[in-house]
């Protein structure tokens, strides 16, 4: 019986109900278009996963993840464009804006399936790798992080802008019209990118409550927690903050990924600063430390910009920025920690004796 109420079968009833919203109520509830959209909340909320990892239970405030977040987004469209082009053709912004003959060298290994399908994980991974290795072992830490991996989306998307001919530009990859195959302007394909997109979100986080779980989560959190103890300890914080930082990055490789053919573009202006703020703004909003926090707050989020936004769309830049300063000075646990507190608060209400009056007590 013990068995049944313990942490494990919670979280196991926890995955099987949302198997079931995602699977089986969304797709029945909502419309071809309603569920593209949630598509795509749904990417945003599988970086939240990588960001609960690194920042939640790392303590790094990753505030580049657009950058890897891009990186698989255009590894997968590079593939995707030229799948649509056809054998010994240029994608079509190739033919618009170069004047090159044939594809440049750097795109070429992406017209393998294989070959882009490995890069959109593997080069993010491999990006952060490098990064942080040198990061992290100059002991760079706290805000000095956050702003150097800001730093690096900004970079990033500028490079992306300025290379019109081989990337797009400020326009990126657009007008993506298959999917391995195919046809995105089907709704019975547009419908299947989403139940992979929905199984990969689920497959992430269980992989990530393993890693938390695990001896490997203990200590990253006492890493975050002290890590000059953890150094006198024998062990190297550099290098367990490093699994951390690239795990996540593979993740938000994966999410662009899988953005694309969900929404059928990529562009600088979804993996620049803005967009890693975003990120990480969702990840706060429902509790940066839990799983289901993070994502569901990454969805909310993402769902409020896309309502609130067309509403108001000079007001809702300076309502995000205010919300992630309300929930990092007075909600630092997220929306994920109002039921610890209202339990812990009932807790020390049972706690506390009881007032006898005087007379009664004589």
């Amino acid at each position: 019986m013990n068995l049944l109420k313990g942490p494990s079968a919670r979280a196991a009833a926890g995955f099987a109900g949302a198997a079931v919203v995602l699977f089986a109520i969304a797709p029945l509830a909502l419309s071809d278009f309603r569920l593209g959209l949630l598509a795509k909340y749904l990417c945003v909320a599988i970086v939240a996963v990588g960001i609960c990892l690194a920042w939640g239970r790392g303590g790094l405030l990753t505030l580049g993840q657009g950058v890897f977040f891009g990186l698989g987004g255009y590894a997968m469209a590079m593939h995707l464009k030229i799948a649509d082009a056809g054998p010994g053709n240029l994608p079509d912004f190739m033919q618009l804006y170069g004047t090159a003959t044939e594809l440049p060298w750097w795109w070429k290994p992406f017209a393998n399936p294989l070959f882009a399908l490995a890069a959109t994980v593997l080069l993010p991974m491999a990006v952060a790798a490098l990064l942080g290795s040198f990061i992290f072992r100059r002991r760079v830490k706290g805000a000095y992080f956050a702003i150097l991996s800001q730093a690096l989306a900004a970079a990033f998307a500028i490079w992306l802008i300025g290379q019109q001919a081989t990337t797009g530009g400020t326009n990126g990859l657009t007008d993506i019209q298959g999917f391995f195959g195919y046809a995105l302007d089907d709704p019975v394909n547009q419908r299947m990118v989403y139940f992979v997109i929905a199984a990969v979100l689920l497959l992430l986080m269980a992989l990530a409550r393993q890693l938390i779980q695990s001896r490997y989560g203990e200590l990253l959190v006492a890493v975050r927690d002290s890590e000059e103890r953890v150094r006198f300890l024998g062990y190297d914080p550099a290098n367990v903050k490093l699994v951390a930082y690239v795990v996540a990055a593979g993740m938000a490789g994966l999410a662009g990924a899988l953005f694309v053919p969900a929404v059928g573009i990529i562009s600088p202006a979804l993996i620049g600063i803005v967009p890693s703020i975003e990120f990480v703004i969702g990840a706060a909003v429902g509790g940066r430390a839990s799983l289901v926090g993070a994502v569901l707050g990454a969805i909310a989020v993402a769902w409020a910009k896309t309502a609130l936004s067309e509403e108001f769309p000079a007001a809702w830049t300076y309502f995000q920025g205010l919300l992630f300063i309300v929930a990092l000075a007075f909600l630092p646990g997220g929306l994920a920690s109002l039921a610890g507190i209202v339990r812990r608060r009932r807790a020390a209400a049972e706690k506390k004796p009881a007032v006898i009056p005087v007379g009664e007590a004589a």
